[in-house]
């Protein structure tokens, strides 16, 4: 494929948006062709041509002059002059299901990071309420969509339309559990317990109440218990059923990072080599996930990279498993996984500009 490849993102202000931004600047195979930077703009900026990337996000002004770089008021007509082939969406799920029909259909290739397009189960969207639930045009998108997980579904993502980029909790239970799931070594009927932590930026960079620093700091708490919009993508793509898990979201004092700890009990007892092996066998040629042959992982080891990091502990009669599974919620769990999935859509090697 050309180095000159045009993409675009949507949704450039958020946190996501800014290390998407960050990484599609620095890939080395859009040197020359900066992303186009769009959105919704008050008139005041409209008029001058749209806000510098410095002045939204100043960390990624550089010697090249990225920090010029304008969003743009969106058009559909800007992507079409620009010649845009791929279109990242970093922009709420209810922005993302009017918009992603219409880039559809107007030939680009879509990326959204949003979790409009995830769920293939009806009775798993309820919990989004979307107002085109069940239309026709909905229903023709959904269709289309691919779960954005390399590690999963890389040769569907290699030539899909529209990629569903997956969420940062759901990245990294599936990543530690579903290998050993597949391989049947799990005992479903005793159930799984998935107890996850993220950092505070998970929550998106709109302030609230709980996400505060007098609320959040100094403090650890659950939220979202049993009603977490995740669980359907752990369904869905563990393939269990929804009595199989339970899973726990928390708020961690901290900006970024994720640490799912997941409890589980075999059919049959099991070995270390055994374990390790499974996991070895179904991550071959997953350059970002990074098992742990000892000890487990930490969330200061993935801040602010690109990998999923994975370890295990056995009981003493071998019939539990401890996993930890680590990644950046805003990069492996949104961002890097994003242009992850570019790589392999473009079929470029999967950890370009990544690593």
């Amino acid at each position: 494929m050309s180095e000159t490849l045009q993409t675009a993102v949507i949704g450039v202000t958020g946190y996501a948006g800014a290390e998407l931004a960050r990484l599609l600047l620095r890939h080395p195979r859009l040197h020359g062709a900066p992303p186009v930077f769009a959105g919704r703009l008050d008139s005041r900026d409209a008029a001058r041509g749209g806000i510098p990337l410095a002045e939204i996000h100043p960390e990624l002004a550089d010697s090249k002059g990225s920090g010029n770089l304008l969003m743009q008021p969106f058009s559909w007509d800007l992507l079409t002059d620009l010649d845009v082939k791929v279109l990242f969406l970093a922009t709420p799920h209810e922005q993302s299901r009017e918009w992603v029909p219409e880039a559809l259909a107007r030939g680009l290739r879509v990326i959204d990071l949003s979790g409009a397009w995830r769920l293939n189960e009806a009775v798993n969207r309820e919990i989004y309420a979307f107002e085109d639930e069940g239309s026709a045009n909905a229903l023709k998108t959904q269709s289309e969509a691919v779960y954005g997980m390399p590690e999963l579904h890389r040769a569907e993502i290699a030539g899909a339309q529209l990629v569903a980029n997956p969420g940062c909790y759901a990245t990294s239970i599936i990543l530690g559990i579903k290998p050993l799931v597949a391989a049947g070594l799990v005992d479903l009927d005793a159930g799984i317990i998935a107890d996850a932590k993220s950092g505070v930026s998970g929550a998106g960079k709109a302030p609230t109440a709980k996400t505060h620093f007098m609320y959040a700091a100094d403090n650890l708490s659950t939220y979202g218990v049993f009603s977490h919009r995740h669980t359907g993508e752990l369904l869905e793509q563990i393939g269990i059923a929804s009595d199989a898990i339970v899973f726990t979201p928390h708020l961690l004092p901290i900006p970024r990072g994720i640490l799912s700890t997941i409890y589980v009990r075999f059919h049959e007892p099991q070995t270390r080599a055994k374990v390790l092996h499974t996991f070895q066998s179904f991550f071959t040629g997953s350059p970002m996930v990074r098992l742990h042959e000892h000890g487990l992982p930490q969330i200061l080891h993935v801040a602010r990279t690109s990998y999923a990091d994975i370890g295990f502990q056995l009981s003493s009669d071998g019939r539990r498993a401890i996993i930890v599974s680590c990644l950046d919620n805003l990069l492996k769990g949104a961002s890097s996984q994003a242009v992850q999935n570019l790589n392999v859509m473009q079929g470029w090697d999967e950890q370009e500009g990544l690593e």
